[in-house]
């Protein structure tokens, strides 16, 4: 036991070290921070993050350590570096932009926003459901509105906004359907149009490596200063028609939440403990539930909008009955080689990606397994 109690006390030596060191790197992150928001530069910067990574995953392994190891310490200090670049603001990238209202400017995105953009040195004002009777002084010289409301309000709010909107001003929205809400923008203002969808939900910690979807309304030029400045906050900027995204959309929302909503559905009806389920779970199925539990935990009011937006979500939703069915099948009638059959054509129809797939998941379920409490 002495001879044990000597070495952890070497390795707590060694943690207060490494902690040090920790606190250095740190420091030296807010000194990044400090220069790129004096000079506009990204936070995220993708070269740069690849670049590193490689460097020390090579010299990890030549000093005979897992460099995977290197690599999953190096990327939770990343994210704490991003999550701390941003207490230092951002460079205004469009001096013009005097004032910035957002509709809806409360909720959990507005919100967000106006505190990126704020971060960002601009004017934000929030027009929300009870301030309506004031909208006129509200949108007075504003030069950018941006709609953040539920999706089931979405057209109303635009064509509300119309008897306040001017011609200089930049018309957009936050909304996670596009094709709707843009055709509506551009038919009742006559300036500049631009659709966002932000790919993430507003508890994020950073923008680093976040996706907001762009599509592209009137005059492009005028609005390239507020993509320029999400790009500056780490974000990147994926272009898509309106139409497009929203079939897009059917399959990673609707599609997905409808199908999550039913396992919720599905488990809560049986005869089944939940304290037994995690106890007994192995990490793949502790994720999964994880990725259940989590809706459940937000608006049910914004789900119900997502899957019932549109005739073509049901349709395929439809279909994955279907697909339930099918699948059942193979099993009500013994079918071990149809089932064998058909997962062989699934795999060739993932080909590459189910690879990508198996090292993301190998990620996501030890960090599942090491968050587990016994």
């Amino acid at each position: 036991m002495n001879a044990l109690t000597e070495l952890r006390d070497e390795i707590d030596q060694l943690d207060r070290a490494l902690l040090n060191l920790i606190r250095q790197r740190l420091a030296l992150v807010k000194k990044v921070g400090e220069v790129k928001h004096t000079h506009g530069l990204p936070i995220y910067v993708p070269e740069r993050e690849f670049a590193m990574i490689q460097a020390r995953r090579q010299e990890a392994e030549k000093n005979g350590i897992s460099a995977d190891l290197i690599e999953d310490i190096l990327r939770r200090l990343m994210r704490e570096s991003y999550q701390r670049e941003n207490q230092f603001g951002f460079k205004t990238v469009n001096t013009a932009i005097k004032k910035i209202v957002i509709v809806g400017g409360k909720g959990k995105l507005g919100s967000l926003f106006a505190h990126y953009l704020s971060l960002s040195g601009y004017e934000v004002s929030t027009l929300d459901k009870d301030d309506w009777p004031c909208a006129s002084q509200l949108l007075a010289k504003a030069d950018a509105v941006i709609v953040a409301v539920p999706i089931n309000k979405t057209v109303e709010i635009i064509e509300k906004l119309a008897p306040f909107l001017t011609e200089n001003m930049l018309l957009a929205d936050l909304t996670s359907v596009k094709e709707k809400p843009l055709e509506r923008m551009l038919a009742v203002h006559q300036g500049a149009v631009l659709g966002l969808h932000p790919m993430f939900g507003s508890d994020i910690t950073s923008m680093a490596k976040q996706v907001v979807v762009a599509c592209d309304g009137r005059f492009p030029e005028r609005y390239q200063w507020l993509l320029q400045q999400i790009q500056i906050w780490g974000a990147k900027i994926h272009h898509i028609d309106a139409k497009e995204h929203d079939k897009s959309m059917t399959y990673i929302q609707a599609l997905r939440h409808f199908a999550t909503f039913t396992n919720g559905l599905h488990l809560s009806k049986q005869n089944v403990d939940l304290a037994n389920l995690l106890a007994l779970s192995s990490p793949i199925y502790r994720l999964e539930l994880a990725m259940i539990g989590r809706l459940f935990a937000q608006d049910a009011e914004l789900y119900a909008d997502i899957i019932m937006d549109k005739p073509e979500n049901l349709a395929v939703i439809e279909s994955l009955k279907q697909s339930y069915e099918e699948s059942l099948a193979f099993f009500e009638n013994d079918d071990k080689q149809g089932f064998i059959d058909s997962f062989n054509q699934i795999k060739n129809w993932f080909g590459d990606y189910s690879s990508l797939f198996l090292k993301e998941s190998r990620q996501l379920l030890q960090q599942a397994h090491d968050n587990r409490h016994l």
